[in-house]
Formats: C-alpha cells, sequence, structure tokens
C-alpha cells in the first residue's frame, strides 16, 4: 500500500509540475487565450489538493 502511495503522489506531482510549466510557458509566449491559461490554473489547484491528499494518506500509512 506504501509503495502505491509512494507512487501515486510522484505521478500527481509530476502532473502538477506539467500542468504549470504548460501554463507558465504559454503565458510567457504570450499565445493563446487567456481562458485558457485561467482553466490551466484551475486544473494545478485541483492537482495539488489531489497531490496533498495522497500526502496525507501516505504519512498515516507509515504512521502505523
Amino acid at each position: 500500500m506504501r509503495t502505491f502511495l509512494t507512487i501515486l503522489l510522484i505521478l500527481s506531482m509530476l502532473a502538477v509540475l506539467a500542468v504549470l510549466l504548460t501554463g507558465v510557458v504559454g503565458m510567457a509566449r504570450n499565445q493563446g487565450n487567456p481562458h485558457r491559461a485561467n482553466k490551466l490554473m484551475q486544473y494545478r489547484v485541483v492537482l495539488q489538493g489531489v497531490a496533498l491528499l495522497i500526502f496525507v494518506l501516505l504519512m498515516y500509512a507509515l504512521r502505523g
């Protein structure tokens, strides 16, 4: 269970990083519409919440 949660945590953190970089690069290039950049940042917030939840579950699993 711990290994599964660790892998899931790493994947979720990589997903957050990918969405963040996609949004930042898009804004830096001044390409695309602001609606897309806003939507990417909303996805980032949701993914960060998921990563935090997985982290809490992992800490609970490691506790016992």
